[in-house]
């Protein structure tokens, strides 16, 4: 599937709430998020607007390696 170019930092953030992710902390413009889903897992996230690709990409390729799921089934279900 190939990637939006239009997704923020802050809706990232909110999609992946759908993966169990919540905000632990902020510090400037990135945001951390974890979970306990799977085992423990923390990423980071811009607030930018927009995300670059490579930089989505590289989010995107994390929560799935954690989920066990592949890259494209994440942002199926994210941006679908």
């Amino acid at each position: 599937m190939r990637l939006p170019r239009d997704v923020s930092g802050a809706a990232l953030v909110a999609a992946l709430s759908g993966f169990g992710y919540v905000l632990t902390r902020q510090k400037g413009s990135h945001v951390r998020l974890s979970t306990d889903a799977h085992g423990q897992h923390h990423i980071t996230i811009p607030l930018h607007d927009p995300l670059r690709v490579g930089t989505l990409n590289a989010i995107l390729k994390d929560v799935a390696e954690h989920a066990g799921l592949t890259r494209d089934e994440v942002a199926e279900t994210l941006f679908g």
